[in-house]
C-alpha cells in the first residue's frame, strides 16, 4: 500500500468524463442512468483499507433519494485478484458496498479521464441540464488514515451545498488513499 494524493487536472465547473461501464449488475452504465442533482463518482476497490474506511460513509449517502453515488474499480485484477468484478459483486452481496452503481473500469481509461490517482478519490457533480459539472473534489472527511474516526465529513457539507444550489466552498486538500493499480 503506497498513499496518494489526488492531482487531477478537472476543474469546478468542469463536465464530468463521460463513460461506459459494466456494473455487477450485469448492466452497462453511462452518466444519462443517473437522474440526481448531486452525482458522487467515487475511484474505490475492495482490497485498499483506506477504500474500506469509507464504505459505510458511501453506503449512507447512496441510501439518500437525492444523491446517486457511483463507485468504480479500476485495479489490475490480474495483480490484485481481491478487486475482481466476483469479488466486487461478493461485496455487494454481502452488503459490505451498497451504492447505485459498482463498477469495473477494466483498461482504467475513465479512471485516468478523471485524473483519479488514488482509493478512495471523490468527484461530486451537480446536474446543469443534461451535464453532471464539478462541484467539489477533495477529501471525503477529515480523517487521514484508515484507522482514524472522522469528524467533519466534507462530502456531505459539499452535497448539502449542491443541492442548495451553492458553490462548494471547502478547501480540505487532496483525497488520500492507495494508489490506483494501473493495469
Amino acid at each position: 500500500m503506497a498513499l496518494q494524493e489526488s492531482d487531477s487536472e478537472l476543474e469546478t465547473g468542469d463536465p464530468a468524463p463521460a463513460f461506459e461501464l459494466p456494473g455487477v449488475d450485469g448492466k452497462t452504465h453511462t452518466l444519462e442512468d443517473f437522474d440526481t442533482d448531486a452525482l458522487l463518482v467515487v475511484f474505490t476497490c475492495n482490497h485498499c483499507p483506506y477504500a474500506q474506511a469509507k464504505f459505510d460513509l458511501l453506503n449512507d449517502i447512496a441510501a439518500e433519494d437525492d444523491v446517486a453515488v457511483v463507485g468504480v474499480n479500476a485495479n489490475n485484477t490480474e495483480e490484485y485478484p481481491e478487486d475482481s468484478v466476483e469479488k466486487m459483486q461478493a461485496f455487494v452481496d454481502e452488503g459490505r458496498v451498497a451504492y447505485d452503481a459498482y463498477l469495473r473500469d477494466e483498461t482504467a481509461d475513465v479512471a485516468r479521464a478523471y485524473g483519479a490517482v488514488c482509493t478512495p478519490d471523490p468527484f461530486l457533480f451537480r446536474r446543469d441540464g443534461d451535464t453532471y459539472r464539478l462541484a467539489y473534489h477533495g477529501r471525503l472527511d477529515d480523517a487521514l488514515g484508515p484507522d482514524e474516526t472522522a469528524t467533519e465529513f466534507y462530502i456531505r457539507q459539499a452535497i448539502d451545498a449542491v443541492q442548495a444550489g451553492e458553490a462548494v466552498d471547502l478547501d480540505p486538500g487532496p483525497s488520500r488513499g492507495c494508489g490506483i493499480k494501473w493495469p
